[in-house]
């Protein structure tokens, strides 16, 4: 398996896991200093490499690694009843 692939399969079980909706805790960012531990986002999409991009609640838009960065999920979004489990 290529690195591109690896990188997709690994995208896959991201977005799996955290899917458009869900609101997260930043505990850290790596290297933005500016981002401070305790800051609230909701997740907008999950990248083709696994990047998980956020909306943080001070207005700026950056993606989490979860291989560098460290967070916590507060709250998933609910499924509606015509989405079905893939």
């Amino acid at each position: 398996m290529n690195e591109w692939n690896r990188l997709c399969q690994k995208a896959k079980f991201i977005r799996e896991d955290y899917p458009k909706g869900t609101k997260v805790i930043l505990e850290h960012m790596e290297g933005e200093n500016d981002m401070p531990s305790g800051l609230a986002g909701t997740v907008q999409f999950v990248d083709d490499i696994g990047q998980i991009h956020v909306k943080w609640e001070n207005g700026r838009s950056l993606a989490l690694n979860v291989e560098k960065d460290t967070f916590r999920v507060t709250k998933r979004p609910t499924k509606n009843k015509e989405e079905y489990s893939r």
